[in-house]
């Protein structure tokens, strides 16, 4: 089972006797069978065909709408499978201050701690002391964040501090980017105005919609979070959720480019009129199979008896949260190995 990214304009995906059939522009035709798709991705100017996605309501095969340039725009899923129990409990804890409380500070702990462990493993041979500061500096929220008390007040210096930490981490994690065409002062987005912050904003959004396409599928509500609240109308649990996985997949597959220089800068469009900075279409699809094997990448987790993919580990943590809302269990976040 796969992801099917669909990037070339003007493709169109069609249904055919089990089959997912893509026409090109060119006129050629590549056939998937469907049982091969567990989720399909859509980039811009390209058109699915109704039946195609009836096949995917039907198979519970998510549908993710992106621009080209790859900002979520929607999904198609279907509502009837949702867990209704679990998003009954959903709404029983919304104002359960306390159960918000322990749920977020333990994501912001678990992407904490993950930030912490890739400087610390790409510092151990350049031993850089702004590196070490930063990582000091990231022990020192952490310390505080146990402090906290569960309140209104301490949920927002419970995000102060996690803003604070990303402060202190991406200007590190730029010191150790090893190539000397990129560098990463600050986390730009909304929109990336360098190719650094591109390729995050980028991974950001798969890994998001990643999260996203599981929550569906285990019947989840993702709008209702506890990190992440506000008036908009957003995946706030989807946001929750994704943040211990942001420097394992993602800011580590970013690294992992860079330093080997399998991206160069020819990879980036020209800046455009508000400062936006994208790929090609060409890097743009060496990024998507660079990132699927990424998140294919299989570890241990203290839910699975043998290794398995980061994406199984993304469901499992999602089951996590969900025996807390069925079950009272405390929320365990994912942490990476030291």
């Amino acid at each position: 089972m796969s992801l099917l990214y669909l990037t070339q304009q003007g493709t169109r995906l069609q249904k055919e006797h089990g089959r997912f059939v893509l026409s090109r522009p060119d006129r050629t035709d590549v056939a998937i069978p469907m049982t091969e798709v567990e989720q399909v991705m859509v980039f811009g100017n390209i058109s699915l065909t109704t039946p195609t996605m009836a096949a995917c309501l039907s198979r519970q095969i998510p549908v993710v709408f992106l621009s080209q340039s790859g900002t979520y725009r929607g999904h198609l899923w279907s509502a009837e499978y949702d867990d209704h129990r679990a998003v009954a409990a959903q709404f029983a804890h919304r104002d359960d201050l306390t159960f918000q409380w322990a749920v977020a500070q333990a994501i912001v702990r678990g992407k904490a701690w993950n930030s912490k462990q890739l400087l610390l493993k790409l510092n151990r041979r350049r031993q850089l002391d702004t590196v070490a500061l930063a990582i000091s500096r990231i022990d020192r929220d952490l310390a505080a964040i146990d402090q906290l008390s569960a309140t209104d007040t301490g949920l927002d210096q419970l995000r102060g501090h996690e803003g604070a930490i990303a402060a202190y981490y991406f200007p590190a994690l730029g010191q150790l980017i090893a190539n000397p065409d990129f560098s990463l002062t600050t986390r730009v987005r909304r929109p990336p105005t360098d190719p650094v912050n591109a390729l995050l904003s980028f991974g950001y959004t798969l890994l998001f919609n990643n999260v996203l396409s599981l929550l569906h599928l285990e019947g989840l509500n993702p709008y209702l979070g506890n990190l992440h609240r506000n008036d908009r109308h957003e995946a706030h649990l989807a946001f929750d959720l994704m943040e211990e996985f942001r420097s394992p997949i993602v800011d580590t597959l970013v690294l992992t480019l860079l330093n080997q220089q399998v991206l160069k800068p020819d990879a980036f469009l020209p800046p455009k009129a508000n400062g936006a900075v994208y790929l090609t279409d060409d890097a743009r699809r060496r990024y998507l199979q660079a990132f699927e094997d990424r998140i294919m990448t299989t570890l241990h987790h203290p839910d699975a008896r043998d290794p398995v993919p980061y994406r199984r580990i993304i469901q499992l943590q999602i089951r996590r949260y969900k025996a807390c809302l069925l079950d009272d269990a405390p929320y365990e976040p994912f942490r990476r190995e030291t």
